[in-house]
């Protein structure tokens, strides 16, 4: 059962309200004055707070104030009058979770209070997530809390302690060596050698030399025995990077040492034991590549034993001010100074900004921006964000793009409305607030206009 705070100066209205929410499971604690709240969260366990704006001794926008600097994941509800829009877009502003005028409905009151449960349970589940997932494994290095992190490092733990192998897809720059380390880290292997191989960067006849190594004589160049990855490796991990990029010639004889464990020297013929606990990476897509006869079936489903998928950054914005923190402090760090803070506008810029090139590219972004600054700001223009190109609109300036709309006179002012407001809800993965922050609009006036819709 929920405790819910509710602060109404008005008896009447407080039971009012009391008798609206009877059967909604909640224990019900009440002040008369923003004193009373204040104290009242301070000594009990509240889940959830209704509070009025106008107040005694202290008005309702300083208990919204001390609740959020308390414990911020605790959600708010305003009351206001009807002629008072304007307080209750400030509390929002202030971290309250949304706002019910007076007069408002039963159905209104209870499904704010429902939506503000289901996201303080969501909420709870991440911190606990994390939590567990800290408490077990050393993931350090991995920086975020969203959802998507927290999922990603749990899977990433479970496996971590098998031999399993692990294919991790994801986009350039998101982190796929970074977690395959850490994996690495958390393993029996931990002691012994973590190899990255860039299936990419070395050419087919070189990469058969450089994983199982060769002896002397067995090409033009061979002038001594070289132990390759496989052997180096040995009680380790070895990592196989971009391995979408793998030649068929190649992938026939690692497809060998995955089923029998064994290699040999390219031109000895000494069987060797493969003791290596393989985790392979790519940016492309295998099932597609399978089908078009570029990459083995046989050896997909070998590595797709245990996928784990890294999300592009902005499928995960929440996460956007944690790695800018985490950024600016490494530069500070490095350059020998305090960490300088960011203007809201810069918060912005990075919130929206596309990131094609994901977490590779904001880290560059912001080293450029602790080069730039030499104060104890980072502004907007310190900030030098480029555009990813081939994006048909890139180039057109607002007024261009609705001329361009106008156009087309299928499209009315409805249409585009709904749909850019369902493409933000898309693309903030049904997050009403980072949709709000998308389309620049308070969370309250999307909530408004999703209704509307």
């Amino acid at each position: 059962m929920s405790n819910l705070l509710l602060v109404e100066d008005e008896a009447r209205m407080r039971e009012v309200i009391k008798m609206l929410l009877s059967d909604m499971e909640l224990n019900i604690f009440e002040a008369c004055d923003g004193e009373e709240a204040i104290n009242t969260f301070t000594s009990e366990t509240i889940h959830l707070v209704i509070t009025d704006l106008k107040l005694p001794k202290i008005g309702g926008m300083e208990v919204l104030k001390h609740i959020k600097n308390a414990k911020p994941e605790v959600p708010v509800i305003v009351i206001t009058a009807f002629g008072s829009i304007d307080n209750a877009v400030e509390a929002i502003h202030e971290g309250a979770f949304d706002y019910v005028t007076k007069p408002f409905t039963e159905n209104k009151l209870r499904s704010t209070i429902k939506k503000a449960q289901q996201i303080s349970r969501l909420t709870s589940e991440v911190k606990y997530l994390r939590r567990e997932i800290e408490g077990k494994y050393t993931f350090n290095n991995i920086v975020g809390d969203s959802y998507e992190i927290c999922e990603i490092l749990r899977l990433a733990g479970e496996v971590s302690h098998r031999d399993t192998t692990v294919l991790i897809t994801g986009e350039s720059g998101t982190g796929k060596e970074l977690l395959s380390r850490a994996t690495h880290l958390n393993s029996p292997r931990c002691k012994r050698p973590f190899l990255p191989v860039n299936c990419a960067a070395i050419p087919s006849a070189l990469l058969e030399a450089e994983l199982f190594g060769h002896e002397k004589g067995a090409f033009t160049g061979a002038h001594q025995q070289k132990k390759g990855k496989f052997e180096l490796a040995s009680g380790g991990t070895l990592f196989l990077d971009e391995i979408g990029d793998m030649e068929l010639d190649v992938q026939s004889k690692f497809l060998r040492v995955l089923e029998s464990k064994t290699f040999e020297r390219l031109g000895g013929n000494k069987t060797i034991k493969a003791d290596v606990r393989i985790i392979t990476a790519t940016n492309k897509d295998l099932e597609k590549m399978v089908m078009e006869k570029t990459f083995r079936e046989d050896l997909y489903y070998r590595i797709n034993v245990f996928p784990i998928r890294i999300p592009p950054l902005r499928e995960r914005r929440d996460d956007i001010p944690l790695l800018s923190q985490h950024f600016i402090a490494e530069f500070s760090n490095a350059f020998g100074r305090r960490p300088p803070t960011m203007t809201e506008k810069v918060m912005d810029m990075l919130y929206n900004h596309p990131w094609k090139g994901n977490i590779r590219e904001l880290r560059n972004v912001l080293e450029r921006a602790m080069i730039l600054t030499k104060g104890d700001k980072i502004t907007a223009q310190h900030v030098i964000l480029h555009e990813s190109q081939g994006r048909p609109l890139a180039e057109l300036n607002l007024t261009q793009v609705v001329e361009l709309l106008m156009r087309d006179h299928r499209i009315g002012l409805e249409d585009l409305e709904k749909t850019y407001i369902q493409y933000a809800m898309e693309v903030a993965s049904n997050n009403v607030s980072r949709a709000a922050r998308l389309l620049g609009l308070s969370r309250a006036t999307l909530r408004y206009r999703l209704d509307k819709m």
